[in-house]
């Protein structure tokens, strides 16, 4: 499991990248001292799990956590209890109290592993689901059929579905692993569509392609995803 520590008190952050060496499944990929200088580096290093202190100079992990395409799994470490209820907006692992003790991040890191579990047969959804999904007031009952795609925005999933859409705080990946193969397939970190409202897909200007939902709908895919999209439709 890779994992990124974001974490200004470089004595902070040593400690805590020399406690997960001691946990064989854990790889540290990266590390930063500042929300800013951490952003690039996450978004090439593709972790599965940030270690994140939340309040840095100048700067919050929830700014960071705004910014990402794709959310990992989160455990912060913080010595600040009073943003426990919020951290929880996101798909947090474990909320760790500092000073961090050897005792209390093995727990955390159980938590992890019991996550990274794959996830049985009868957590996915059949594909003539209905699911419900509650964007504010409003309360919807939708046919997985009917969505015609899941866009990552910032802290919430936008889901498009009868000429309409609705947010759910999900993380993209989650989203992902409840969804039946056969009906969808996630062409971007942002982007997973319903393999039946493909309308088209298009050499676009420059490296990538433009694929084209039924609703309109417009989203640049790269080459590759092209590729593994053509595949899978084809006979």
């Amino acid at each position: 499991m890779k994992a990124f520590v974001v974490e200004d008190s470089r004595l902070a952050r040593q400690g805590l990248v020399r406690m997960l060496a001691a946990h064989p499944h854990i790889d540290v990929v990266g590390e930063a001292d500042h929300p800013d200088t951490a952003l690039p580096l996450i978004r090439a290093a593709c972790p599965d799990v940030l270690f994140l202190d939340i309040q840095m100079a100048g700067a919050d992990a929830f700014d960071l956590l705004a910014q990402l395409e794709a959310h990992p799994r989160i455990v912060f470490t913080t010595a600040h209890a009073e943003y426990a209820l919020r951290s929880f907006d996101f798909d947090t692992v474990d909320y760790l109290l500092k000073p961090v003790s050897p005792e209390r991040l093995a727990q955390a890191v159980r938590k992890l592993e019991a996550h990274a579990l794959p996830v049985s047969a009868e957590a996915v959804l059949d594909a003539d689901s209905r699911i419900f999904i509650k964007d504010g007031e409003r309360c919807h009952m939708v046919p997985l059929t009917a969505i015609r795609c899941f866009e990552s925005c910032k802290n919430h999933v936008q889901v498009y579905f009868n000429q309409t859409h609705a947010y759910v705080r999900k993380s993209l990946g989650s989203i992902e692993e409840r969804l039946p193969r056969h009906v969808f397939f996630r062409v971007s970190r942002q982007h997973i569509v319903n393999l039946a409202a493909i309308a088209s897909i298009e050499e676009a200007i420059g490296a990538g392609y433009l694929l084209t939902l039924d609703n309109g709908k417009k989203l640049e895919i790269s080459r590759r995803h092209a590729a593994q999209l053509k595949e899978t439709m084809s006979l």
